[in-house]
């Protein structure tokens, strides 16, 4: 449906493909531009906040899930950079001129690199809510058990503990949105 040769206009199943590319371009990119920004915020802030004086050592904020999350995020500005810059203008390029018209494989391969990239991005991102969580189960089972209760703030879970996890969720949101743009794209050049 790409590439049609001999073909000078563009057909209402071009035409609606190239839409597709241009509008999931933008909605990808704004939806995971947002979560991110709101995941970077909170982890920033978290992060300020673990730094202060008297700051609880044992928070999410020290542990390793922020760090692969952190990379979970560098794994969405990627992602943010191929919706503005492949899949947006895949979408101009079909509208346009048929000699500038990207061919099947090459639209399929760009694609195909979005996906692997979200799904990288989502296992970091798992992978950093799994640590995160698994730091605040060690510390609710080191709060005291049968009356007999911790008086060690530092083992007590903080609001501030589960926003760790909140911006780690945003960002495997975030990663979902890359994969069913990308799946769905897919889904709709090779019908």
């Amino acid at each position: 449906m790409i590439d049609r040769p001999g073909s000078s206009a563009v057909s209402p199943t071009l035409r609606d493909i190239a839409k597709n590319f241009r509008l999931t371009g933008w909605i990808g990119f704004w939806v995971q531009l947002v979560l991110t920004v709101i995941s970077s915020v909170i982890l920033l802030f978290a992060g300020a906040l673990s730094r202060s004086p008297g700051a609880n050592q044992n928070s999410p904020t020290t542990g390793i899930g922020v760090v692969v999350t952190i990379f979970g995020i560098l794994v969405l500005l990627f992602n943010m950079y191929w919706a503005l810059f492949r899949y947006i203008p895949i979408g101009r390029r079909l509208d346009g001129n048929p000699a500038n018209r990207p061919k099947r494989p090459e639209t399929i391969q760009v694609l195909r690199t979005g996906l692997i990239a979200s799904l990288v991005g989502m296992l970091l991102s798992l992978l950093g809510a799994q640590a995160t969580v698994g730091l605040l189960a060690a510390k609710a089972f080191n709060q005291g058990i049968g009356g007999f209760v911790n008086t060690d703030p530092s083992k007590f879970i903080q609001p501030l503990d589960i926003l760790v996890v909140q911006a780690s969720v945003n960002v495997i949101l975030a990663q979902f949105f890359g994969i069913g743009a990308a799946l769905w794209l897919l889904n709709r050049i090779t019908r």
